[in-house]
This record gives structure tokens, C-alpha cells and sequence, in this order.
């Protein structure tokens, strides 16, 4: 695949996007190739391989079940976009809205091959830390 337009670009993200909400795993690995390459900030040096990048996402979605990613905007780039996204985290008691960006690259069957996401997650992993402190006085 060469270069998406605007519309190609925030067509396949309206499709892929809801695909990370409610603990589908199988789902999500769908969009991606059997060779794809996926990282993100708790894995930067990434997964590769279907197998590989379809384990996370079974960890990543059993955690997250009801995180809630909506598109901001899609930027055609080489082979894919720029995907401006935000996350609707629900952390414990709170949920934070995280914005981040990531590069999806499709091949031509219009499968990821290439995601790399990243986000500042210096509101998110105090929130995490806090869900594994134990109560006082237990």
C-alpha cells in the first residue's frame, strides 16, 4: 500500500480504534499482519510476529477491558498514517483521558504491518501504582 488519503486514514482508524475496547484480543489481531511489529511504552523494543503481538494484546486488553481509544485526527504518512488518538483510561476510582500519537503502517493487503504507539504515562502509572499498594490496616 502506498499513500492514504485523509479519508482512507480516519476510515481504517474508526474501524481499528474500537477494535482495543472490551477484551478482544482475536479482534484487534485481526487488523494486523502475520509478520506486523507492535510497541508501545511498556514494551519500546516491541513484538514481532502475530503470535507475539497477539499474547500482549491478550495481556494488554485483560487489563484494560474497558479503556475507550476515539480518533483525533489521521495524517496520511508512507505506507499508512499518523494516528492522534485519545484513550479514555479507567484507572480504579478515576478515569483519565490520555492523548498520545502512534504510526500505523499497512501492507497491501491493508493489514498493519509497523504500530508504534507512544504517550506520556506520567498520569497514568501513579494511578496504576496506587491500585497495587495494600489497603492500610489490612
Amino acid at each position: 500500500m502506498n499513500h492514504l488519503n485523509p479519508e482512507q486514514a480516519r476510515h481504517f482508524a474508526e474501524r481499528w480504534l474500537p477494535a482495543w475496547t472490551g477484551n478482544d484480543p482475536e479482534r484487534l489481531a485481526d487488523f494486523y499482519a502475520d509478520d506486523a511489529f507492535y510497541s508501545d511504552p511498556a514494551i519500546p523494543a516491541g513484538v514481532e510476529g502475530k503470535p507475539a503481538v497477539l499474547a500482549h494484546f491478550r495481556k494488554l486488553l485483560a487489563y484494560n477491558p474497558d479503556w475507550v481509544w476515539t480518533l483525533v485526527e489521521a495524517i496520511p504518512l508512507q505506507d499508512g498514517f499518523l494516528n492522534k488518538w485519545r484513550a479514555r483510561i479507567p484507572v480504579g476510582t478515576v478515569s483519565l483521558d490520555i492523548y498520545g500519537v502512534c504510526t500505523v503502517q499497512l501492507d497491501g493487503a491493508g493489514k498493519i504491518y509497523r504500530n508504534e504507539v507512544y504517550f506520556d504515562r506520567s498520569r497514568l502509572l501513579p494511578e496504576i501504582a496506587k491500585l497495587k499498594q495494600p489497603l492500610a490496616g489490612r
